[in-house]
């Protein structure tokens, strides 16, 4: 099984969090810059984290050079579960 979500990214914002903002989208705050990678490969360390699963087991789908970026995640999670994670961080 495997989750699609679609996430806006805030790349060398200083922090590492996420937000839901007054339309639903969900965002994501990184430290890096948006340079080589370098906040793609935070976005997935970042995400496998807050899910305690491999690195691996996420794949950037699309938006490799835009903020807007689909991320696949093999998992048995569903997007409501997800999202329950996603918001425990917010609220601590």
């Amino acid at each position: 099984m495997f989750l699609i979500i679609d996430v806006k990214v805030m790349p060398q914002s200083g922090r590492q969090s996420f937000q839901l903002d007054k339309n639903g989208q969900l965002k994501c705050y990184l430290t890096s810059a948006p340079e080589k990678g370098k906040a793609n490969q935070e976005l997935i360390k970042f995400v496998a984290k807050i899910l305690k699963i491999p690195q691996h087991h996420i794949e950037l789908v699309s938006g490799q050079t835009t903020r807007l970026k689909k991320l696949k995640i093999f998992t048995k999670l569903t997007y409501e579960q997800f999202l329950k994670l996603v918001l425990e961080l917010i609220i601590h």
